[in-house]
């Protein structure tokens, strides 16, 4: 049985804006959206090379508005479904909704608006990338109801991000030729995110127990956790290779390969069972330097070099 929530404390249009900012997480964008660009260059690429327009100035913008649109229904509707959740637990009682710093009315508000430019973005970039956007919509709002009754629920957030590289790739090239690359480059995104997540949710292992949610961490237990966390970010490093093999990049894309590398093996090395008190650095700073650093290095070596 939940407690009931905090009553919501009135405040200016500004300061909900800012609220609502914070709702969805808006820094944590940093993780998705350049693997969605670099996918958008690589496509690029691979669209010329079959005669294709390649990305228009049009059509990155929109692949912009259908990312935004996208992950901030995602984390809308997972903040609103967990809410009570939320409210429980010492680590997130303070967020927006358990708190009452947002009206429940305003994130569905945001949530809907957020959908529905997702829709339009998609409607616009094409019939594929429509046709395939209620698949993608069921994947991101699924997400948030798997801790009920599944562990696998930090593999389905990875699915969740790995559609932005995928989404990317469609919107350009407009189909789905050649997509061997895309598919390589999303199973990367995927095995890294449920990887750092994994970690990212042992914080919340005693909780959930004690709750009878579902994770790695419940079912594994600490020490295995962080074995299948490790094995996840192998993987990663496996399929940016395939995507190195298969794309035919040149060193700036290996450099970045060697960069994410070096960084998965950090981020494990200071995240031990018996010391999990930089889950927070292994997180958000770490895993924002790989997602930026491998933008950098795929855009290097598709333009700069001939």
């Amino acid at each position: 049985m939940y407690p009931p929530l905090a009553v919501t404390a009135p405040s200016s249009p500004l300061r909900t804006l800012q609220r609502l900012a914070s709702l969805v997480r808006l820094s944590h964008t940093v993780f998705g959206l350049p693997f969605a660009l670099a996918a958008a260059g690589l496509a690029h690429r691979s669209a010329l090379a079959h005669g294709g327009e390649g990305l228009t100035l049009a059509r990155l913008g929109l692949i912009l508005l259908a990312f935004t649109g996208a992950r901030t229904a995602a984390m809308g509707f997972n903040r609103i479904v967990d809410r009570r959740i939320d409210g429980e637990n010492p680590r997130t009682a303070g967020r927006e909704l358990p708190a009452g710093l947002l009206s429940l009315r305003s994130a569905w508000l945001l949530t809907v608006g957020a959908t529905l430019l997702f829709l339009l973005a998609a409607w616009s970039l094409g019939p594929v990338p429509l046709i395939l956007s209620p698949l993608c919509l069921l994947v991101i709002f699924g997400y948030s109801l798997f801790k009920r009754f599944s562990w696998s629920a930090h593999l389905v957030l990875g699915v969740a991000l790995a559609l932005a590289p995928g989404g990317a790739w469609v919107a350009v090239t407009g189909g789905l030729e050649d997509v061997t690359t895309p598919l390589w480059l999303m199973l990367a995104v995927s095995c890294w995110v449920a990887g750092f997540d994994v970690i990212y949710s042992l914080q919340d292992h005693d909780f959930d127990r004690g709750k009878g949610l579902h994770s790695i961490p419940v079912r594994f237990g600490i020490r295995g956790a962080l074995i299948l966390s490790a094995l996840l970010h192998l993987g990663t490093v496996v399929a940016l290779l395939a995507v190195h093999l298969h794309a035919g990049l040149g060193p700036w894309h290996g450099l970045g390969l060697a960069l994410i590398t070096a960084t998965l093996i950090y981020e494990h090395a200071i995240v031990r069972p018996d010391d999990l008190s930089r889950i927070d650095r292994a997180f958000f700073d770490l895993n924002g330097y790989i997602s930026l650093a491998y933008l950098l290095c795929a855009t290097l070596d598709l333009y700069l070099l001939p």
